[in-house]
């Protein structure tokens, strides 16, 4: 049996803390699996674009989990490698994709919030100071999910999906 270094054994990260941590990269794990899964769907659809823009969305959901899992470690503690279950494969069509998608980013959104506040209230402040990148980033990411919405609604769906599809191609580029 393998043993743990006593320098790793050693973190100033609170238990509370780290099980948080590692229950995000889970969340972030499993986001990233519904981007593959919605950028596959898209593919599947005909809708490059869109497929394009899922896949680079969960790439991006990859390093938010990589970066918890460098802090983590970084800090001397065991980061998790998180298990990813059920991903809903099948969608209605593409506004019920878009629409899952800004349900998501959300749900994130509201998770980094009940860290940062788990995290205060714990006299955490490196950890509260590191997730304040993730609440700016969640930010622009409800943004961009609402704009893919919007751009959908506005261009009438049925007459423009390779308009809407080239669109929402388009809003990676700008990264």
């Amino acid at each position: 049996m393998q043993t743990t270094s006593i320098l790793r054994q050693k973190t100033s990260l609170q238990e509370s803390v780290l099980d948080i941590l590692n229950q995000q990269m889970g969340v972030e794990a499993h986001s990233s699996a519904l981007y593959l899964s919605m950028s596959a769907w898209c593919y599947a659809q005909g809708l490059r674009g869109c497929g394009e823009f899922f896949r680079k969305q969960s790439d991006e959901e990859r390093e938010h989990m990589m970066k918890i899992f460098h802090y983590i470690t970084h800090a001397g503690a065991l980061a998790l490698s998180p298990e990813v279950g059920k991903v809903e494969r099948n969608f209605e069509d593409l506004r019920s994709v878009l629409v899952a998608a800004l349900d998501q980013e959300i749900q994130i959104t509201e998770n980094f919030n009940k860290m940062t506040e788990h995290c205060q209230k714990a006299r955490d402040y490196q950890t509260a100071r590191f997730l304040q990148w993730y609440l700016d980033e969640q930010l622009e990411e409800e943004r961009q999910a609402r704009r893919c919405i919007e751009i959908f609604d506005l261009m009438n769906a049925k007459d423009a999906l390779y308009d809407i599809d080239r669109e929402i191609h388009d809003l990676k580029k700008g990264e």
